[in-house]
């Protein structure tokens, strides 16, 4: 263990939550030892802001909440205490063991993916068994060190992501560990170390184990935190990409003009942009943009085969959309809007009024507008529609009608590629379900 005493670190309770303070601290006289730990110290050593302050202690979950009032217990698989202050939530966790008596508890696994960690253990145990040694660092309340067990406050101080212990190891037993080394490394402008780096394309198909919905939830993370186009870049530079996004990925690689892959890294540039601005972001638009080389490849290929334009672009939006949910948990209240920004997209190049006047109502019009925008990136072929088209939402009564949002209902998809438009008149008429009249009641008796 080293010992980084106050005076030769940055780290400063005036910059710490209050509530958090006040969580170590009635842990400390409790009797127990308390640690902020993680993330926390780690962005505070470099100058950042955290979000989130969770705290490791060597008190038991029962024992923090006999201390705290406010505080609930969670999890299975390893069992949390949230203290909760308002809107606040502070994590106290246990300390984890890094293995147990040798009954195998920690690694009951299959394929080696970790599947069960519910032992306690000692601080030295909880900090070799976390994932990067940036995360390994504790700030203690009682003196106001930092401790290391890992060589993490070295690597902070040299801006690097380093996995603790043997690289393959550890992505085997959590593959979405890839994903975090990406994620952490664009998030903090931090290199990823070359041990750490090496496994990542070889190891990369391991990520088709994990859950869909845990990758939904870690895009999210990748995306709409503020580092997206940086995110992307990494998962492009260490071979995630492709298997996070197969489709994706194949169309970029036969794009070989790079028209597709600029539209991508220009829309999460202005996304990053939006989350600087405190701007509100939509997963919906985001997946629009990361799938945009799909459903224009598969697109291509539907006309080629001789579909119809209108049919082509909605069975290529079903098709891109049901081959993603294979890899990522994409929820329907997303995904329908996303296809509906690419189905809007063939219509801005229409002029007759009436139709004009309907897209300008149409709910989705604003995302699909400043999609329509991003796509100059890849291409000016197009420069002339997005001019009309802001020009048009600047004058009066296409303003009004932008504003009023009410056009007709937006797209209907029925997930199997045939599903009718309503508000296009060149799709069939929907057919009315004829109601069956009821007979009256009768009483038995004939």
């Amino acid at each position: 263990m080293r010992v980084i005493p106050r005076e030769q670190h940055n780290v400063s309770r005036k910059d710490i939550s209050h509530n958090a303070l006040r969580v170590l601290y009635r842990l400390r006289e409790g009797g127990y030892g308390a640690y902020l730990v993680g993330g926390a110290v780690r962005d505070l050593l470099i100058g950042g802001r955290p979000k989130d302050f969770d705290v490791a202690t060597d008190a038991t979950p029962e024992q923090v909440r006999q201390l705290f009032r406010n505080c609930r217990l969670i999890g299975r698989r390893f069992r949390l205490a949230h203290v909760v202050f308002g809107r606040e939530i502070i994590e106290v966790a246990t300390f984890r063991a890094n293995d147990d008596d040798g009954s195998g508890a920690r690694h009951a696994a299959e394929d080696g993916r970790l599947v069960r960690d519910n032992v306690y253990g000692t601080i030295e145990d909880d900090a070799v068994r976390r994932d990067f040694t940036a995360n390994a660092l504790y700030y203690a309340i009682e003196d106001f060190s930092v401790r290391d067990y890992t060589g993490g406050f070295q690597d902070v101080q040299d801006r690097v992501m380093r996995l603790i212990g043997d690289p393959e190891t550890r992505y085997h037993e959590d593959p979405v560990r890839m994903l975090r080394a990406v994620r952490l490394a664009a998030k903090l402008d931090f290199d990823i170390e070359p041990a750490t780096a090496a496994p990542l394309p070889v190891l990369a198909p391991l990520l088709v184990q994990s859950a869909p919905a845990r990758l939904w939830e870690e895009c999210l993370k990748l995306f709409l935190s503020g580092h997206g186009e940086k995110s992307f870049l990494g998962l492009e530079k260490h071979g995630l990409l492709e298997v996070l996004f197969p489709e994706t990925g194949r169309a970029l690689r036969a794009n070989r003009s790079g028209a597709l892959r600029r539209v991508v890294l220009a829309g999460l540039r202005d996304t990053d942009r939006r989350v600087a601005e405190d701007e509100p972001v939509s997963p919906a638009f985001l997946f629009a943009l990361l799938l945009w080389p799909a459903y224009c490849r598969t697109l291509v290929q539907l006309e080629r085969d001789g579909l119809a334009p209108a049919d082509a672009q909605r069975r290529a939006a079903d098709r891109v959309t049901v081959r993603q949910l294979d890899m990522v948990a994409l929820p329907r209240r997303f995904s329908v809007p996303m296809q509906e920004i690419w189905l809007l997209q063939a219509r801005f190049g229409l002029r007759q009024r009436k139709r004009v006047m309907r897209m300008l109502a149409h709910r989705r019009f604003r995302a699909a507008f400043d999609f329509l925008a991003i796509r100059l990136a890849g291409s000016d072929s197009h420069a002339a529609d997005v001019e009309y088209w802001r020009e048009l939402q600047a004058s009066g009564e296409g303003a009004q009608a932008v504003a009023s949002g009410s056009g007709p209902r937006a797209p209907r998809f029925d997930g199997d590629g045939d599903g009718a438009t309503e508000d296009d008149p060149d799709s069939p008429a929907p057919q009315r379900r004829r109601r069956r009249r009821r007979r009256p009641a009768t009483s038995g008796q004939g």
